[in-house]
């Protein structure tokens, strides 16, 4: 169990700085939001950077006003930095991950290591964009930096982002690209800036749409090498506590950073892409007393314990029904020196049995396009209904092997695998794979998943199409997960040719030929009890708020009876409310429609529409942001647009339009 450090002690006066400025080297000025102790200058404290694009005035100001005064108020001076072209900082913002960003980062943990307030000593910490640009910076090796704490990251930009998952092409590129289409085009905070409208103006006119940029490297080529810190685990001599969720879609990288990097510890629980403190399903965690722990050893000198918790702490999630909600997941935490359990191998036997003797088999798999509608969310991130439901829908189009009924319970803890051998009718393909948890009344729950692009069976930096008519031998690794199946269920592995809207189709409609296949699964040890506690979660007081407008969350899915297409929709209005504290207003609203044909690939479209509204006294200020997404057989076709408006007046607006070459997707 963990050894119990003093928690609150003496908790220190803390300065709110709402807009610190920093003026960088090239003369581009960053807004800081800094709790700093107010005794600091007579007793120095080590510091914590987050370096985000996303606005620190009325974006991740919910979260940020729970956890960095707790900090701040136990002896950390806590930055929250707003990355150049964002929220209150000048600037501009090419693209995620530039060196210029990681560049700013260095500068300000350079910079803060400097001040009279600080020891010397600087953390660095983040979720999402924050725990990517953490580790990055962290293979930077800048001297100050002590120690990352990353979240919902990933190591690999490339085949383990919102990008190319299996060499697939993610459609999470069309609906992040168009979120940050949306989230930098925002003006800043009118109270801070005098000159907030030419700086708005000139952010707007330099906005970039990203999809274009991902989409021109299809291919595991230099630009996603740039910030893949798995090129070289060993630039990383910073401490690395690394955490995630079995429900994010950034899972892997925890134990890849405990496999690869020296003293490197890992958390998995069973939430979304949310600080763990204040994460759904539940159980929350004491994640900010976890972190002080991390902290007060690496940047304090302090014996905290820390160098003998377990390599990996995981929430191993007892089977459940499926359920599209973020409903609290019964479970209990183990601790293991290792990240898996040992594998077993299962053959895909005739007659979809799983499990026997390895045998030949002749199993033909031809999806429709709309098979997929049973997933979830790339990274679900707590709104709405956005978990995977009853894995049913999608078998009714998928090859399926059903394993016996179980005798005892199985702990699946690590990564599984499938290997198949396997010909298809076309050079273009994909592979989807579901590892399922059968209820004894036929409900079925996806556990983990994996996906294959065809032409990057060997390589994603070379990628091949394939032989119509020849066999090959493949491997599709699935997502590392923790889960129990109990006793008188049983396990399944379904494999499909589609799987939308998570990835968009190839050009074809491919029918796959499966001669030979086993399932690799790894087992740990029955666990017996609960092996690792964690404190309850805790926080500061939160963002104080008056609401103007509820949140509201709606998924549907329409199936047009005339033309046979099927559309899901997403939208999720984030709400709308007043700081209490400064008066800025915020609010903002998000909509998708994935729409395809069961019978055409070619067939598939996106389109997203993001409003964002920021208001202050005698000013109303929103952009309005629309992209779309469709393909033929040679190229990619998107088309965006941005308009601002001042007091309901069109004060900007710009079309782009792009045509990209299909690379082997």
């Amino acid at each position: 169990m963990r050894k119990n450090s003093d928690l609150e002690g003496h908790l220190r006066e803390v300065r709110d700085i709402a807009d610190l400025g920093l003026d960088m080297s090239d003369g581009c000025r960053l807004s800081i939001r800094a709790w700093i102790p107010a005794d600091a200058e007579a007793r120095p404290v080590p510091a914590i950077v987050e370096h985000l694009p996303y606005r620190k005035r009325d974006g991740t100001t919910a979260r940020d006003e729970i956890s960095h005064p707790w900090m701040a108020a136990r002896g950390y001076a806590v930055l929250r930095v707003d990355m150049r072209g964002n929220g209150d900082s000048h600037g501009l913002m090419e693209d995620e991950y530039t060196q210029q960003e990681l560049d700013d980062a260095v500068e300000i943990i350079n910079w803060a290591a400097s001040q009279p307030w600080c020891t010397g000593n600087v953390g660095m910490q983040g979720i999402s964009w924050g725990g990517f640009n953490g580790l990055q910076v962290a293979a930077m090796a800048p001297e100050p930096l002590k120690a990352i704490i990353t979240l919902c990251s990933t190591v690999d930009r490339f085949a383990d982002d919102i990008h190319y998952k299996g060499g697939c092409l993610l459609n999470e590129n069309l609906a992040w690209s168009s979120t940050m289409w949306a989230y930098s085009s925002r003006p800043p905070d009118p109270a801070l800036r005098d000159d907030w409208r030419d700086l708005w103006m000139t952010r707007l006119e330099h906005e970039p749409f990203l999809i274009s940029t991902w989409l021109r490297h299809q291919k595991r080529d230099a630009y996603w090498e740039h910030g893949s810190i798995c090129e070289d685990y060993r630039a990383i001599e910073a401490k690395v506590l690394a955490l995630s969720g079995w429900a994010d879609g950034y899972k892997n990288t925890v134990p890849a950073l405990v496999d690869n990097i020296e003293g490197a510890k890992g958390i998995l629980g069973p939430w979304v892409h949310l600080y763990p403190h204040i994460a759904v399903p539940e159980p929350r965690i004491g994640f900010l007393q976890e972190a002080k722990r991390w902290w007060d050893r690496w940047l304090k000198g302090e014996e905290t314990g820390v160098e003998e918790d377990p390599a990996m702490r995981m929430y191993l999630m007892e089977g459940h029904a499926p359920s599209r909600i973020n409903q609290p997941k019964e479970g209990i935490w183990i601790a293991d020196a290792q990240t898996g359990g040992a594998m077993r191998s299962l053959a895909l036997g005739a007659g979809g049995r799983l499990g026997g003797a390895a045998t030949e088999i002749s199993v033909p798999v031809a999806s429709d396009a709309t098979c997929g509608l049973g997933g979830s969310e790339y990274y679900a991130i707590g709104r709405g209904p956005e978990l995977s439901g009853d894995q049913r829908v999608d078998d009714l189009h998928s090859a399926v092997w059903t394993g016996d009924t179980l005798e005892s319970a199985v702990d699946i803890v690590g990564q599984p695998k499938l290997t198949l051998r396997l010909s298809a009718d076309t050079q273009q393909g994909q592979i989807a794979v579901r590892l399922n948890h059968v209820h004894p009344d036929g409900q079925s729950t996806r556990i983990t998943y994996g996906v294959l692009n065809l032409a990057h069976r060997d390589s994603h930096a070379a990628p091949e199409p394939m032989e119509p008519g020849r066999f090959y031998d493949v491997e599709v690794v699935l997502d590392q997960i923790a889960y129990r199946v109990p006793q008188g269920h049983r396990i399944a592995v379904a494999v499909s040719t589609a799987y939308w809207p998570l990835i968009w189709p190839a050009p074809e409609r491919t029918a796959l030929t499966i001669t030979q296949g086993a399932l690799d699964l790894p087992e740990r040890a029955a666990a017996t009890a609960e092996e690792w506690r964690f404190e309850p979660p805790d926080g500061a007081e939160g963002w104080q708020t008056e609401e103007l407008r509820s949140p509201e969350n709606i998924r549907r899915e329409t199936h047009d009876l005339a033309t046979g297409e099927v559309t899901l929709v997403i939208e999720d209005d984030f709400g709308k409310r007043r700081d209490l504290v400064h008066g800025l207003v915020s609010g903002g609203v998000s909509r998708e429609r994935w729409t395809i044909r069961p019978d055409d690939p070619l067939s598939a479209r996106a389109e997203t529409h993001w409003t964002q509204e920021t208001e202050r006294e005698g000013l109303i200020l929103r952009t309005e942001t629309y992209a779309q997404m469709s393909s033929d057989a040679q190229d990619f076709h998107l088309s965006a647009r941005i308009e601002a408006y001042e007091n309901d007046i069109l004060v900007y607006e710009r079309d782009v339009a792009d045509k990209i070459a299909r690379d082997h997707q």
